[in-house]
């Protein structure tokens, strides 16, 4: 029988800085395919676990997969096949958007064409505006765009619509359907209950380092008797979830 890699797999993951823990034993595997979404208050550990998955940032011990390659040993070849969108994008700002796109288009051998990455964005009309010129939710947009150049496989998007106006936002969403209805694999690190309840086949509640509750939107809604997924969350962590704008 062939075996079936996980788009996504941490085994006893951990990090700790200057002794305090971050993650602590984090065990997580998300299958091809699946959108994933974590949830987290502040300084829960989502974006040093998303960071660690993609090989940005070394466990102090535990493993970590991307469809079955080590992100660090296979780094080349997990770049092919992964596309990673952060919170915080370190672009040059003289470059316009077009120009930004076709250096990373550059970097693959069978990437998106341009017009097809910026109408998954929705920036046509912002293509020859300088990456400094645009607003804060344009940049987060250029940078899934980037994140989606090279037809990735599987995708990590770190709040993926923080910034955005109500139109953009729901513009993102339709942009990952179209990425699940590809078989494209997203972990999707999200503040917002709506977008996970639409988007997510299943989520991760992460608090002090440790994932505490793992189901789909509304089994975690049911496993509470809670009204909303806003409620389960404070029932199962004794805290409000931040909203980030």
């Amino acid at each position: 029988m062939t075996r079936t890699h996980p788009a996504f797999l941490a085994d006893g993951l951990a990090k700790s800085y200057r002794g305090k823990v971050a993650i602590a034993d984090l065990d997580l595997r998300v299958d091809v395919g699946e959108t994933f979404g974590i949830l987290g208050a502040n300084g829960a550990g989502k974006t040093t676990t998303v960071e660690m998955i993609a090989g940005l940032r070394s466990p102090d011990r535990g493993r970590v997969e991307v469809l079955g390659l080590d992100p660090h040993r296979d780094r080349a070849q997990v770049r092919q096949v992964l596309g990673v969108q952060l919170q915080h994008a370190y672009l040059h700002g003289a470059l316009t958007v077009n120009e930004l796109i076709n250096l990373y288009r550059s970097f693959y051998p069978n990437a998106r064409s341009s017009g097809e990455l910026l109408e998954l964005v929705g920036l046509q009309e912002q293509q020859r505006t300088r990456f400094e010129m645009l607003s804060g939710g344009q940049q987060q947009r250029v940078s899934i765009a980037l994140a989606l150049a090279g037809r990735p496989r599987a995708v990590i998007l770190d709040e993926l619509t923080t910034g955005l106006d109500p139109r953009a936002r729901r513009h993102m969403w339709e942009t990952v359907e179209q990425l699940k209805d590809e078989g494209v694999t997203i972990l999707l690190v999200s503040h917002a209950m709506e977008e996970v309840e639409r988007l997510c086949d299943r989520v991760a509640l992460l608090d002090a380092g440790s994932i505490i509750a793992l189901d789909t939107p509304s089994g975690l809604v049911a496993r509470v008797g809670a009204d909303s997924l806003d409620d389960a969350f404070v029932a199962l962590t004794g805290r409000e979830l931040e909203t980030m704008e």
